[in-house]
C-alpha cells in the first residue's frame, strides 16, 4: 500500500505519453513511490522464482538477437549499478581490474550471490545463467526490452518479459516500436505513438525517464501474456458472477511503471516493466483512490475498455468501489 503508484492523476484518462524524470519521489495519501528506478519489495523472492517458472515453461519469453549482446551486458551492468545505487546494503558492484577487459565482483545477499565476471566474457558467468540479460533478470523484478536504434527506427531486439498484460514479446521480438503498438487504439490516430518514437530517440546516455500504465486483473496472476490467454481470458467471464466480497478481493488494479533509459556503451534504449497489483479490497481502504478510479473507470472510452479487456465488468468495479 506504501509503495503502490497510483497511475490516475486526473478524473479521466487517454493513451498519452506521460513521460517524466525518473528517480522522483511521488507522495500518495498512502506513503510515496518513484525514488528507484529498480524497486526491490516484499514480493521479491516471489516474482523471482515466478519468472524462472515462466521462463522453464516457455524459453520464447527470452530473446537477445545476435547484434544486441553488447547491448545485453550494457543493460545487466547498468542495473547491478541501479541495485547497487538503491540498496547498498545489500547489493555491491565492485570494479576490481580496468582495461581491455574490465573485471568486476558482484554481490547480491539477498540471493546468495558474490561473484567475479569478466565484462563482455559470458564464460564467467555462472553456469546456471551463463548469458548477462537472463542473469540480471533473474535478479529484478523488472521484465526487460532493449531497443536498437537503426536508421531512426527502434527494433525491439532483446529481452526478458515474463510478466505480459495481454501481449506476447517473443511474437514481437524484431519488430518496429511502431509495429509493435500497432494493435493499440487511438494511439497512431492521435499521434500519441508517433511522439513516444521520437522522443526515445532523442534520449541521451544516462538519462532516466518513466510513464505509467494500468488495466485491472482477476486474481494476483502476474503473467497474463497472449501465449496463456485461455487460463485467464475466461475470468473476464465468470468474474461478474462473483459476490461482492469475493469480487474486490480478486479484482486487482494493475499498475506497471516503465523506466527508459539509454545505455551509454551500445547506445540501446533499455524498456523496465514493474508490474503492481493491488486488489479492490485494499485500494478502497485510501479514500481518494477509491473514487478516483471508479471516476476513470466510468468515463472511459468503450474501445479503450475494450483494449484493456476490462469492458464486462469495468462497470461493476466502478460501481463496487462507490459502494464500499
Amino acid at each position: 500500500m506504501a509503495t503502490f503508484p497510483f497511475p490516475f492523476p486526473q478524473t479521466t484518462y487517454r493513451y498519452s505519453t506521460n513521460v517524466e524524470p525518473g528517480r522522483a519521489a511521488v507522495s500518495t495519501p498512502a506513503g510515496q513511490w518513484g525514488e528507484a528506478v529498480v524497486d526491490i519489495d516484499s514480493e521479491y523472492h516471489h516474482e523471482l522464482a515466478e519468472r524462472a517458472r515462466i521462463l522453464a515453461v516457455d524459453p520464447s519469453r527470452y530473446a537477445v538477437l545476435p547484434h544486441m549482446h553488447v547491448a545485453a551486458w550494457d543493460a545487466a551492468l547498468d542495473l547491478m549499478r541501479e541495485l547497487a545505487l538503491t540498496h547498498p546494503d545489500q547489493c555491491d558492484l565492485t570494479l576490481l581490474e580496468r582495461g581491455a577487459r574490465p573485471t568486476y565482483r558482484w554481490r547480491n545477499d539477498l540471493l546468495g550471490i558474490d561473484h567475479t565476471f569478466v565484462l563482455g566474457d559470458t564464460d564467467t558467468l555462472p553456469p546456471e545463467h551463463p548469458e548477462p540479460l537472463g542473469w540480471i533478470a533473474a535478479q529484478v523484478q523488472e521484465d526487460i526490452v532493449l531497443l536498437d536504434q537503426r536508421d531512426g527506427v527502434l527494433y525491439g531486439d532483446a529481452g526478458v518479459v515474463t510478466f505480459a498484460a495481454d501481449w506476447s514479446f517473443g511474437f514481437d521480438v524484431g519488430m518496429t516500436f511502431l509495429e509493435i503498438h500497432g494493435p493499440v487504439p487511438r494511439l497512431h490516430a492521435e499521434g500519441v505513438i508517433t511522439r513516444a518514437h521520437e522522443f526515445l530517440k532523442r534520449l541521451e546516455p544516462g538519462e532516466v525517464y518513466r510513464r505509467t500504465n494500468w488495466t485491472l486483473t482477476v486474481g494476483r496472476r502476474l503473467d497474463v501474456s497472449t501465449e496463456l490467454y485461455p487460463e485467464w481470458g475466461p475470468d473476464r467471464e465468470w468474474v461478474q458472477t462473483l459476490d461482492d466480497e469475493d469480487f474486490g478481493r480478486l479484482v486487482h488494479l494493475r499498475v506497471e511503471v516503465q523506466h527508459l533509459i539509454r545505455l551509454p556503451e551500445s547506445g540501446a534504449v533499455m524498456f523496465l516493466i514493474r508490474t503492481y497489483l493491488l486488489p479492490l479490497a485494499d485500494l478502497a481502504g485510501v479514500e481518494h483512490w477509491r473514487l478516483r478510479t471508479a471516476e476513470v473507470l466510468r468515463e472511459l472510452p468503450d474501445d479503450m475498455a475494450e483494449y484493456k479487456g476490462i469492458a464486462k465488468y469495468r462497470h461493476r468495479t466502478a460501481d463496487w468501489l462507490l459502494a464500499h
